[in-house]
Order: structure tokens, then C-alpha cells, then sequence
């Protein structure tokens, strides 16, 4: 049985040999360590791990999310093409979309998390209106991973560089599944609670350096500040509860690609009682929490940045655009 408390604390005592806390290579030795990468575990499990390591490190979880993620949809699709060792998943194009011409690809990935640390990595190519997934290992991609760029105020330690595919053959790689199966959902956008269980475990984290920072002040018991830590504490809760029907829903044998709505809205929730825990921090712990060697600092610099990601208001706007013209989602959400 996997010890997830002990793969938490592996990434949480990860070395700070970075510029800003533990480093990408030392956050993925870590989770190498901790033996999750190759754990079977059941749905409860998974989202306590996710939780648990973003609690740990907001940038491992991130790691650890893509490489759940891949892993799906290896399962999904070409499960006995699955490599060993930590994987990525890389979906977002920039003004030169990676796509299939010929006998080639042509284009850069950008938002490439784990660029320096990834042993194999699934990418998106366009195939004419089509999405393809391309598995390629690690040394297949020398000299054309850049996470050196990088540059960035938060989860700095995920090094999402640019990949630069242009001119490779996708002859060279391992093709996943079908063209078009990646767009399939509830395996898509319907994957989107596992960036929320791991922001959920940001904001426990916050919370829990909160709470004992105002009982070391003494200010616990004053009206102002215990009302504070009660907004962070049912924030926590309520993603929580929003992210678990979401897992339940989304993952579930028999799961439609309406359930996928679930997983969206539980996210974009998230995200907002994220924004809400953030201001009754600040609040209640003031311009000393704003020191960069104070422990909220990283991670709510990490917190900020990850819950723009990836684009949540086209996820909102698709999401009610579909509740409000099918009848069963209208039925479930609406009423």
C-alpha cells in the first residue's frame, strides 16, 4: 500500500536548491521517491494524493497532476505502451500551433511543465481539424526543450518552458490512440478537478499557516480574526466537497460527456474560494506575510498563478453555453 503522508513529506522536505524553494529536478526526485508515480490507487486515494502533495509544493503537485493525467490517458488508450518514470502532458500551442504537415511536425509547445524533468511526455499535435497525442521520451526532444524561459513570479519550480517540435517526424514517437480521441470526454475537460484537488491542497496549506500563525500572536479568539480563518476554512471545505462529486461523477465507469460539467464547474468554484481564502489571508496576517521569506509567500504566489490556468473563463462560458442548451444539464444545474 502506498504511503501517501510519506510522498507528501519526501516533497515537503525537498532541498531549496532553487532560486525560490526546492528546485523541478529536486521536486521530481522527491515524487520518485515517494512511490506514487507507479502506485495503482483507487479514486479516494488519488484525490487525497493530489491534495496531499499540493499541500507539500503547489509545483509538485502540478508535475504530479500532468503525469496523472498522462498516465489516463495512456490507460485509456495505448495501455501497453506506458513507459516507466515521471510523464507530462503538454496540450497548449502558442502563435505557432504544433501540428502534422507531411512527414513532419511544425510548431512549439509552450506552458511545457517539467520541460527540465520529464521522462516521456505526451503532446498535442493539430492533424488537420483533428488532435493527435505523440508519446516521446525524453531523449528524443534533446536540444529543443528551452525551460529556461520560464520567467515567471509563480510555481517558478515547474520550469514550463517552450518545446520547440518543429521539423521532428512524428514517425519518432509512440502515437496515442486515435485522432480526435483526445477531445473525447468526460476524459478531457472533464480531467480539470485534479488541478482543483491539488490547489484544494494550496489553500489547506495557507489555512494551516494562518491558524498557527494567529495563535502564535495570541489573535485567534479576536471577532475579526476568527471570523477570517472561518471564511478560509469552509473556502477549503466547500472546493473540497464540490471537488469530490466532481472525481465521483467524472470517473465512475458509466460516466457521459455531460458529467464532464461537474468537473468544470467544481474548478472554476475552486478557483474562486481560492481568490476569497487569499483576501482573508492578507487580512489576517498582514504586510509581514508579504516577506519573501515568510511561509505564505511562495505559495500564494504559486496559488495566484495557478488558478488562471488554462483559460478559465473560455471553461466558464463553454460550460454554461452547453447547460443552458441541453435539457438534462439545464435540469441538473439549473432546475
Amino acid at each position: 500500500m502506498t504511503d501517501i503522508a510519506h510522498a507528501a513529506r519526501l516533497v515537503a522536505e525537498a532541498p531549496c536548491d532553487g532560486p525560490d524553494g526546492p528546485s523541478g529536478s529536486a521536486l521530481a526526485a522527491a515524487l520518485r521517491h515517494g512511490g506514487l508515480l507507479e502506485a495503482s490507487l483507487t479514486l479516494e486515494e488519488l484525490f487525497q494524493a493530489l491534495v496531499a502533495i499540493g499541500r507539500a509544493s503547489l509545483s509538485a503537485g502540478r508535475l504530479f497532476e500532468g503525469h496523472v493525467n498522462a498516465v489516463k490517458l495512456l490507460n485509456l488508450y495505448a495501455p501497453e505502451q506506458r513507459p516507466d518514470g515521471l510523464l507530462g502532458i503538454w496540450g497548449a500551442d502558442g502563435p505557432d500551433p504544433v501540428r502534422i504537415e507531411g512527414t513532419v511536425l511544425r510548431g512549439q509547445k509552450l506552458f511545457a511543465s517539467g520541460a527540465d524533468v520529464l521522462d516521456h511526455v505526451v503532446v498535442t499535435a493539430r492533424n488537420e481539424d483533428q488532435v493527435q497525442l505523440l508519446l516521446f521520451s525524453r531523449p528524443q526532444l534533446a536540444g529543443r526543450l528551452f525551460p529556461e524561459e520560464w520567467q515567471v513570479s509563480g510555481m517558478q519550480a515547474t520550469a514550463s518552458g517552450r518545446c520547440n517540435l518543429d521539423g521532428l517526424s512524428p514517425d519518432h514517437a509512440v502515437c496515442i490512440g486515435g485522432v480526435g480521441d483526445y477531445l473525447i470526454e468526460p476524459h478531457f475537460q472533464g480531467g480539470v478537478w485534479r488541478y482543483g484537488a491539488v490547489q484544494l491542497g494550496g489553500m489547506q496549506a495557507l489555512t494551516a499557516i494562518t491558524a498557527e500563525q494567529l495563535q502564535q500572536r495570541q489573535q485567534e479568539k479576536a471577532p475579526l480574526q476568527a471570523m477570517r480563518l472561518h471564511r478560509m476554512v469552509t473556502a477549503c471545505e466547500t472546493a473540497r466537497l464540490w471537488l469530490r462529486q466532481a472525481a465521483q461523477a467524472v470517473e465512475r465507469p458509466e460516466a457521459t460527456a455531460d458529467d464532464a460539467e461537474a468537473s468544470i464547474l467544481a474548478r472554476l468554484l475552486t478557483a474562486r474560494e481560492a481568490v476569497a481564502l487569499m483576501n482573508a489571508m492578507d487580512e489576517a496576517l498582514g504586510a509581514a506575510s508579504f516577506a519573501t521569506a515568510h511561509p505564505a509567500d511562495r505559495i500564494r504566489r504559486d496559488l495566484s498563478f495557478y488558478i488562471r490556468q488554462a483559460n478559465p473563463d473560455g471553461l466558464a462560458l463553454g460550460a454554461m453555453a452547453r447547460i443552458l442548451d441541453t435539457p438534462a444539464l439545464r435540469e441538473r444545474w439549473i432546475g
